[in-house]
């Protein structure tokens, strides 16, 4: 039935005329929808792709686009932690990760760590990757949906379209003939060049934020050894007389934690980035810092406490979150890790050292320590296959430093050096 059709019922006086006059409006604003949804998307009956899929191709690359830009955001931009469950980003490292680190294990050892050290970067590159391709796969939807059928024949032809869109290459092969192409190319294009411009400035801060945290990791070396272990933090210091200076290095580490919390929660990636030498590490730096306040906070003559409870409070906060942000469970790691024969030596060496526990039980006062802050350092170790360092070094462990051509002549030079010099008369030993 027509508008002719209605506007002919016989009704008489004011009513007949006000239902002719609603039927033909109500058409009329039918048939204005209609010509324009066919403007826009004029093609939902071209090919073999019917209406449905259509609006399908529309609503699952509007979605694409979406998340993408929004995890981009969250990642690049959003200062804030962001502790949802489900996440592409999440995911994305999850997976690849597990398929990285799985091949590991089949490396040999000699080749293990440059092998797994490669993964931060390369991870980088192929979320950049997903996401571009991601980006373009989205609008490539998007415009098939809005697409005549002798413009974009194919998906192919629609991801190919995208493509040269996103990166702005423009060929002349292929043109947007229809209003929602037209716009839908526009958007793209901006994304691309606004993308491609935030990954421009975004690399540079990273790696930034990583010199930063690995410049103290390499300080810790000639403090606390090759790996860093609390004993060998604390009797250096010791020996040097220069406890006083322990204090400023607790302050120090503390912010460190503290930058650390931040930059990681933000860049999660910054996990996977490793050290330049394979006994180093963020992760068994933080785990002798945090050894050496336990110690301290279980008490040592004449040692203050406050700057210790400090640094291993943010500390502590630190690997919590890192651990739940990467959904990493606790593993417990406190008897093999310090068994109670180890304890002993470890007094027995800082008591050499003039470091005596005034603590009664303090092995007892220790362990409870250990089990507020170890199962967290157990689960990311095993997570991110890096080994923990032990709570004493080996005796003929050499630092990095003393590893290469006449360190070790460098090294009994460096030990033949009094702490104060002006107690000695002999300066150094010759």
């Amino acid at each position: 039935m027509t508008t002719q059709d209605f506007t002919c019922i016989p009704l008489a006086g004011w009513e007949a005329t006000s239902l002719r006059l609603a039927v033909v409006l109500r058409f009329e604003l039918v048939a204005r929808v209609l010509r324009t949804c066919s403007l826009c998307i004029p093609s939902f009956q071209f090919g073999h792709y019917n209406h449905s899929m259509l609006v399908s191709f529309l609503l699952l690359g509007i979605m694409i686009v979406l998340s993408i830009l929004w995890e981009a955001f969250e990642v690049m931009l959003l200062p804030l932690p962001v502790k949802r469950r489900f996440r592409l980003v999440r995911l994305f490292f999850h997976w690849t990760w597990k398929s990285w680190s799985g091949v590991a294990s089949t490396v040999p050892l000699g080749q293990r760590a440059k092998f797994i050290g490669v993964y931060g970067p390369f991870s980088l590159v192929l979320l950049i990757c997903f996401w571009v391709g991601g980006l373009i796969a989205g609008f490539a939807l998007i415009h098939q949906s809005f697409s005549r059928d002798h413009t974009l024949s194919s998906l192919l032809h629609g991801l190919y379209f995208s493509g040269i869109t996103f990166f702005t290459v423009g060929y002349g092969d292929l043109v947007p003939r229809t209003p929602g192409m037209k716009a839908a190319a526009v958007i793209e294009a901006g994304c691309g060049l606004g993308f491609l411009a935030l990954v421009i400035g975004y690399l540079p801060v990273l790696y930034q934020l990583f010199a930063r945290r690995e410049a103290h990791v390499m300080l810790l070396d000639e403090r606390a050894g090759s790996p860093p272990t609390a004993t060998t933090l604390l009797k250096r210091h010791a020996d040097g007389r220069s406890l006083e200076s322990l204090q400023g290095l607790l302050r120090e580490w503390e912010l460190w934690a503290a930058e650390l919390l931040e930059s990681h929660m933000s860049y999660p990636m910054l996990v996977y980035y490793r050290s330049q030498y394979p006994n180093l590490s963020w992760l068994a730096a933080l785990t002798a810092i945090m050894d050496t306040c336990s110690l301290i906070m279980v008490g040592f003559e004449d040692v203050g406490t406050f700057q210790a409870r400090m640094s291993f409070s943010v500390a502590r906060l630190a690997i919590i979150d890192l651990s739940q942000v990467l959904g990493i469970s606790q593993v417990a790691i406190g008897k093999t890790r310090l068994p109670s024969e180890e304890f002993q030596r470890v007094k027995a060496s800082l008591e050499e050292s003039g470091l005596r526990l005034v603590e009664p039980d303090a092995e007892l006062m220790l362990a409870k320590f250990r089990a507020t802050y170890e199962p967290f350092l157990g689960g990311l170790g095993e997570y991110l296959m890096i080994d923990l360092p032990g709570w004493t070094a080996s005796d003929d462990q050499l630092d990095n430093w003393e590893r290469n051509m006449r360190g070790e002549a460098a090294k009994r030079l460096v030990e033949s050096v009094s702490p104060e010099p002006n107690e000695e008369s002999d300066g150094i030993t010759r």
